[in-house]
Protein backbone atom coordinates (compact mmCIF):
# COMPACT_ATOMS: atom_id res chain seq x y z
CA UNK A 1 0.00 0.00 0.00
CA UNK A 2 2.62 2.52 0.59
CA UNK A 3 4.63 1.91 -2.49
CA UNK A 4 1.32 2.71 -4.37
CA UNK A 5 0.46 5.99 -2.15
CA UNK A 6 3.78 7.02 -3.21
CA UNK A 7 3.20 6.11 -6.41
CA UNK A 8 0.27 8.08 -6.79
CA UNK A 9 2.15 11.39 -5.30
CA UNK A 10 4.03 11.39 -7.76
CA UNK A 11 1.93 11.16 -10.60
CA UNK A 12 0.12 13.90 -8.91
CA UNK A 13 3.45 15.66 -8.85
CA UNK A 14 3.99 14.60 -12.60
CA UNK A 15 0.67 16.18 -13.83
CA UNK A 16 1.56 19.57 -12.17
CA UNK A 17 4.89 19.45 -13.80
CA UNK A 18 3.28 18.78 -17.24
CA UNK A 19 0.90 21.51 -16.85
CA UNK A 20 3.08 24.20 -16.08
CA UNK A 21 4.57 23.44 -19.11
CA UNK A 22 2.14 23.02 -21.10
CA UNK A 23 3.13 19.57 -22.24
CA UNK A 24 1.13 17.41 -24.36
CA UNK A 25 1.39 13.82 -24.09
CA UNK A 26 -0.92 11.92 -26.78
CA UNK A 27 -1.46 8.26 -26.52
CA UNK A 28 -2.85 5.59 -28.77
CA UNK A 29 -3.24 1.87 -28.34
CA UNK A 30 -3.44 2.09 -24.43
CA UNK A 31 -5.97 -0.85 -24.55
CA UNK A 32 -3.49 -3.26 -26.27
CA UNK A 33 -1.89 -3.30 -22.44
CA UNK A 34 -3.91 -6.02 -20.55
CA UNK A 35 -5.77 -5.14 -18.08
CA UNK A 36 -4.08 -7.84 -15.04
CA UNK A 37 -1.37 -10.68 -15.10
CA UNK A 38 2.44 -10.01 -16.18
CA UNK A 39 3.57 -7.61 -18.34
CA UNK A 40 6.58 -6.93 -20.02
CA UNK A 41 6.84 -3.13 -21.89
CA UNK A 42 10.21 -2.00 -24.26
CA UNK A 43 9.85 0.68 -24.69
CA UNK A 44 12.72 2.84 -27.20
CA UNK A 45 14.63 5.76 -25.53
CA UNK A 46 15.04 9.34 -26.79
CA UNK A 47 14.38 11.62 -23.83
CA UNK A 48 15.66 11.05 -19.88
CA UNK A 49 12.42 11.84 -18.77
CA UNK A 50 10.39 9.11 -21.23
CA UNK A 51 9.44 7.19 -18.16
CA UNK A 52 7.37 9.87 -17.52
CA UNK A 53 5.64 10.21 -20.92
CA UNK A 54 4.90 5.85 -20.84
CA UNK A 55 3.87 6.31 -17.26
CA UNK A 56 1.41 9.10 -18.37
CA UNK A 57 0.45 7.23 -22.03
CA UNK A 58 -1.07 4.63 -19.39
CA UNK A 59 -2.84 5.55 -16.86
CA UNK A 60 -6.47 4.76 -18.07
CA UNK A 61 -5.43 1.54 -17.81
CA UNK A 62 -4.89 1.62 -13.95
CA UNK A 63 -1.65 -0.64 -13.93
CA UNK A 64 0.95 0.79 -12.04
CA UNK A 65 4.32 0.14 -13.87
CA UNK A 66 7.77 -0.96 -12.44
CA UNK A 67 10.12 0.83 -14.31
CA UNK A 68 14.39 -0.77 -15.09
CA UNK A 69 16.43 2.76 -14.78
CA UNK A 70 19.84 3.28 -14.67
CA UNK A 71 20.77 2.73 -11.18
CA UNK A 72 23.11 5.94 -10.97
CA UNK A 73 19.89 7.56 -10.47
CA UNK A 74 18.98 5.83 -7.08
CA UNK A 75 22.56 7.79 -6.06
CA UNK A 76 20.13 11.03 -5.95
CA UNK A 77 17.75 12.46 -3.64
CA UNK A 78 15.11 10.09 -5.63
CA UNK A 79 16.44 7.26 -4.45
CA UNK A 80 14.27 6.18 -1.43
CA UNK A 81 11.24 7.08 -3.47
CA UNK A 82 11.96 5.04 -6.57
CA UNK A 83 12.48 2.19 -4.04
CA UNK A 84 9.18 2.81 -2.39
CA UNK A 85 7.52 2.21 -5.59
CA UNK A 86 9.52 -0.32 -6.44
CA UNK A 87 11.55 0.86 -9.86
CA UNK A 88 14.21 -1.61 -10.46
CA UNK A 89 18.20 0.20 -10.34
CA UNK A 90 20.13 -1.57 -13.16
CA UNK A 91 23.83 -1.84 -13.09
CA UNK A 92 25.13 -2.11 -16.97
CA UNK A 93 27.98 -4.26 -15.24
CA UNK A 94 26.39 -6.08 -13.16
CA UNK A 95 22.84 -6.45 -14.52
CA UNK A 96 21.29 -10.29 -13.07
CA UNK A 97 20.22 -8.68 -10.03
CA UNK A 98 18.12 -6.30 -11.70
CA UNK A 99 17.25 -9.50 -13.82
CA UNK A 100 16.00 -11.35 -10.92
CA UNK A 101 13.99 -8.24 -9.21
CA UNK A 102 11.91 -7.76 -12.14
CA UNK A 103 11.27 -11.63 -13.08
CA UNK A 104 10.28 -11.76 -9.43
CA UNK A 105 8.12 -8.77 -10.09
CA UNK A 106 6.28 -10.51 -13.11
CA UNK A 107 5.94 -13.63 -11.22
CA UNK A 108 3.67 -11.19 -9.18
CA UNK A 109 1.48 -9.94 -11.92
CA UNK A 110 3.18 -7.10 -12.31
CA UNK A 111 3.79 -4.89 -15.29
CA UNK A 112 7.84 -3.90 -15.74
CA UNK A 113 9.04 -1.64 -18.48
CA UNK A 114 12.27 -1.85 -19.79
CA UNK A 115 14.30 0.60 -22.03
CA UNK A 116 16.34 -2.30 -24.22
CA UNK A 117 18.44 -0.01 -25.83
CA UNK A 118 20.15 0.97 -22.27
CA UNK A 119 20.58 4.76 -23.05
CA UNK A 120 19.72 7.41 -25.62
CA UNK A 121 20.84 7.00 -29.20
CA UNK A 122 22.48 10.54 -30.39
CA UNK A 123 21.19 9.71 -33.65
CA UNK A 124 17.63 9.29 -32.33
CA UNK A 125 17.29 6.05 -33.97
CA UNK A 126 16.51 2.62 -32.69
CA UNK A 127 20.45 1.89 -31.34
CA UNK A 128 21.64 -1.89 -30.42
CA UNK A 129 19.01 -3.92 -27.66
CA UNK A 130 20.09 -5.93 -24.43
CA UNK A 131 18.15 -9.02 -24.84
CA UNK A 132 17.19 -8.92 -21.59
CA UNK A 133 13.05 -7.65 -22.31
CA UNK A 134 13.07 -10.56 -24.43
CA UNK A 135 14.47 -13.23 -22.04
CA UNK A 136 11.97 -11.75 -19.37
CA UNK A 137 9.07 -12.18 -21.91
CA UNK A 138 10.59 -16.02 -22.48
CA UNK A 139 11.33 -17.37 -19.16
CA UNK A 140 7.85 -16.00 -17.36
CA UNK A 141 5.36 -16.23 -20.82
CA UNK A 142 4.14 -12.34 -20.12
CA UNK A 143 3.44 -11.00 -23.26
CA UNK A 144 5.90 -8.29 -24.95
CA UNK A 145 4.86 -4.81 -25.52
CA UNK A 146 6.53 -2.86 -27.92
CA UNK A 147 6.16 0.96 -27.03
CA UNK A 148 7.49 4.07 -28.87
CA UNK A 149 7.53 7.52 -27.60
CA UNK A 150 8.82 10.51 -29.36
CA UNK A 151 8.90 14.01 -28.93
CA UNK A 152 10.92 14.29 -25.21
CA UNK A 153 14.17 14.94 -26.42
CA UNK A 154 12.90 18.25 -27.51
CA UNK A 155 12.91 19.03 -23.72
CA UNK A 156 15.97 17.15 -22.42
CA UNK A 157 18.06 15.81 -25.40
CA UNK A 158 21.26 13.49 -25.44
CA UNK A 159 24.85 15.04 -25.89
CA UNK A 160 26.39 14.53 -29.27
CA UNK A 161 29.99 14.10 -28.03
CA UNK A 162 31.31 11.47 -25.73
CA UNK A 163 33.34 14.92 -24.54
CA UNK A 164 30.48 17.16 -23.96
CA UNK A 165 29.08 17.91 -20.62
CA UNK A 166 26.20 16.16 -18.95
CA UNK A 167 22.54 17.79 -21.21
CA UNK A 168 20.40 20.16 -19.19
CA UNK A 169 16.98 20.10 -19.70
CA UNK A 170 14.86 22.70 -22.35
CA UNK A 171 12.08 23.96 -20.41
CA UNK A 172 10.13 25.46 -23.50
CA UNK A 173 6.68 25.39 -23.19
CA UNK A 174 3.74 23.78 -25.71
CA UNK A 175 5.67 20.96 -26.45
CA UNK A 176 4.52 17.64 -27.80
CA UNK A 177 4.94 13.89 -27.00
CA UNK A 178 3.60 11.18 -28.65
CA UNK A 179 3.28 7.47 -27.24
CA UNK A 180 2.12 4.64 -29.15
CA UNK A 181 1.50 0.96 -27.56
CA UNK A 182 1.88 -1.52 -30.25
CA UNK A 183 0.35 -4.65 -30.39
CA UNK A 184 1.88 -7.35 -27.89
CA UNK A 185 4.39 -9.91 -29.12
CA UNK A 186 4.25 -13.81 -28.02
CA UNK A 187 8.22 -14.82 -26.93
CA UNK A 188 7.81 -19.06 -26.99
CA UNK A 189 9.99 -20.79 -24.90
CA UNK A 190 12.05 -21.79 -26.99
CA UNK A 191 12.58 -18.88 -28.70
CA UNK A 192 16.38 -17.63 -30.04
CA UNK A 193 17.08 -14.26 -28.04
CA UNK A 194 18.68 -12.66 -30.88
CA UNK A 195 16.05 -13.53 -33.12
CA UNK A 196 13.44 -12.30 -31.06
CA UNK A 197 15.01 -9.26 -30.10
CA UNK A 198 15.97 -8.23 -33.84
CA UNK A 199 12.01 -8.54 -34.37
CA UNK A 200 11.83 -6.62 -31.11
CA UNK A 201 14.21 -4.25 -32.66
CA UNK A 202 12.51 -3.74 -35.77
CA UNK A 203 9.11 -3.09 -34.48
CA UNK A 204 10.50 -0.27 -32.09
CA UNK A 205 11.68 1.27 -35.28
CA UNK A 206 9.46 1.06 -37.70
CA UNK A 207 6.52 2.80 -34.75
CA UNK A 208 9.02 5.23 -34.06
CA UNK A 209 9.68 6.42 -37.73
CA UNK A 210 5.46 6.63 -37.94
CA UNK A 211 6.11 9.01 -34.69
CA UNK A 212 8.63 11.24 -36.59
CA UNK A 213 7.46 11.61 -40.06
CA UNK A 214 4.18 13.45 -38.17
CA UNK A 215 4.00 17.01 -39.41
CA UNK A 216 3.74 18.50 -36.01
CA UNK A 217 7.19 16.74 -35.43
CA UNK A 218 8.77 17.76 -38.12
CA UNK A 219 11.51 20.76 -37.97
CA UNK A 220 10.18 24.40 -39.80
CA UNK A 221 12.38 25.09 -43.46
CA UNK A 222 15.79 25.64 -42.74
CA UNK A 223 15.48 25.46 -38.73
CA UNK A 224 18.62 23.72 -37.39
CA UNK A 225 17.28 20.66 -36.01
CA UNK A 226 19.33 18.35 -33.66
CA UNK A 227 16.73 16.98 -31.99
CA UNK A 228 15.53 15.30 -35.47
CA UNK A 229 17.13 12.02 -37.57
CA UNK A 230 19.50 13.08 -39.87
CA UNK A 231 18.01 10.40 -42.22
CA UNK A 232 14.98 12.33 -42.41
CA UNK A 233 15.82 15.55 -42.90
CA UNK A 234 17.39 16.99 -39.33
CA UNK A 235 20.51 17.54 -37.63
CA UNK A 236 21.39 14.66 -35.35
CA UNK A 237 24.29 12.51 -35.60
CA UNK A 238 24.95 10.32 -38.23
CA UNK A 239 24.19 7.05 -37.77
CA UNK A 240 27.30 5.78 -37.83
CA UNK A 241 28.92 8.25 -35.81
CA UNK A 242 26.50 7.46 -33.07
CA UNK A 243 27.87 4.05 -32.92
CA UNK A 244 31.09 5.41 -30.81
CA UNK A 245 28.62 7.50 -28.15
CA UNK A 246 26.57 4.33 -28.17
CA UNK A 247 29.04 2.16 -26.21
CA UNK A 248 27.16 -0.92 -25.94
CA UNK A 249 27.80 -3.94 -24.07
CA UNK A 250 29.42 -6.92 -25.69
CA UNK A 251 25.62 -8.65 -24.98
CA UNK A 252 23.63 -5.98 -27.40
CA UNK A 253 21.88 -7.42 -29.96
CA UNK A 254 23.56 -5.68 -33.45
CA UNK A 255 21.00 -3.82 -35.29
CA UNK A 256 19.22 -5.25 -38.47
CA UNK A 257 16.90 -2.62 -38.46
CA UNK A 258 16.84 0.96 -39.34
CA UNK A 259 18.19 3.51 -42.26
CA UNK A 260 20.43 1.65 -44.34
CA UNK A 261 19.43 -1.78 -42.64
CA UNK A 262 17.05 -3.76 -44.46
CA UNK A 263 14.49 -4.43 -41.48
CA UNK A 264 14.81 -8.09 -42.19
CA UNK A 265 13.20 -9.03 -39.01
CA UNK A 266 10.06 -7.26 -40.04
Amino acid sequence: MGADLTYRAAIAAGRVALRALDLTVRSSGAERLPSSGPVVLASNHVSFPDFVFVGRALLGRRRLVRFMCRADIWDSPAGPALDAMRHVPVDRETPAAAYLTARRLLGAGEVVCVFPEAGISAAYVVRALMPGAVALARETGAPLVPVTVWGGQRLWPQKRALDAPFPKPVLTRGRTVDVRIGEPMTVAPDADLATATRALGARLHAGLEQLQRLPEHQPRPGEWAPWHPAHLGGDAVERAASFELDRMPRSAIDPTWGPGLANAAL
